[in-house]
């Protein structure tokens, strides 16, 4: 029986994951978070510089970060110096820091426009959305990564919410720090989310006495 052309000729198909970057999104360095930010600050980009000075600090999943209302942040008028948010994904409630420049930042999007107590931080252009949503948020992430002159396909949200984490771990090597700020219910999480190695994590976990 003659053999088919199709079934003799060589396949020339590209492996499915040629030219992609496979595995965790890098967190920023922190020149990098200097540049967006100095970038967004000279734009006069309010909106994104309160997102992105929120999602550095809160250290939140995309999901969460897009879902933040003002009373999230925002008490009488005031930003907080922290705040808690419970997590979509967990359930469970996750508390962050906001820093100055932060509070700054939130205070500045929010002055001259008409909040609404409950309303969300970051609402929608939209009108049949209420809040952006994280395809949204995912786009304006690409959009600070590239103005920083970064591959951006090499970072995404996550590297938003490993960002400030990956710096806390690096200065302290507190992992049990980092898991509470992330939210995490298990170290071993933890580990895997900051790319630690387990003889890294090891090394740590002997240095404790109990």
């Amino acid at each position: 029986m003659p053999t088919s052309d199709s079934a003799s000729a060589p396949r020339n198909h590209d492996p499915w994951n040629k030219g992609r970057l496979l595995g965790q999104k890098r967190p920023l360095r922190p020149k990098d978070v200097w540049t967006i930010r100095v970038r967004l600050q000279l734009e006069s980009r309010k909106r994104d510089l309160a997102m992105f000075n929120l999602a550095i600090d809160s250290k939140l999943r995309g999901c969460d970060l897009v879902r933040l209302q003002v009373n999230d942040v925002c008490v009488g008028g005031r930003v907080r110096d922290r705040a808690v948010v419970i997590q979509k994904k967990t359930g469970r409630s996750v508390q962050f820091e906001v820093t100055e420049q932060t509070r700054r930042s939130v205070q500045e999007w929010l002055d001259g426009r008409d909040v609404v107590n409950g309303g969300y931080l970051f609402p929608s252009r939209f009108t049949t959305r209420p809040h952006i949503s994280t395809r949204q948020y995912a786009r304006i992430v690409q959009k600070w990564v590239a103005s920083a002159g970064l591959d951006s396909s090499a970072y995404g949200t996550h590297s938003m919410r490993r960002t400030k984490a990956a710096q806390i771990y690096k200065k302290t090597g507190n992992l049990r720090a980092v898991q509470l700020l992330l939210g995490h219910t298990k170290l071993e999480s933890t580990v895997r989310y900051l790319g630690i190695e387990v003889d890294d994590a090891l090394s740590i976990s002997e240095q404790v006495d109990l």
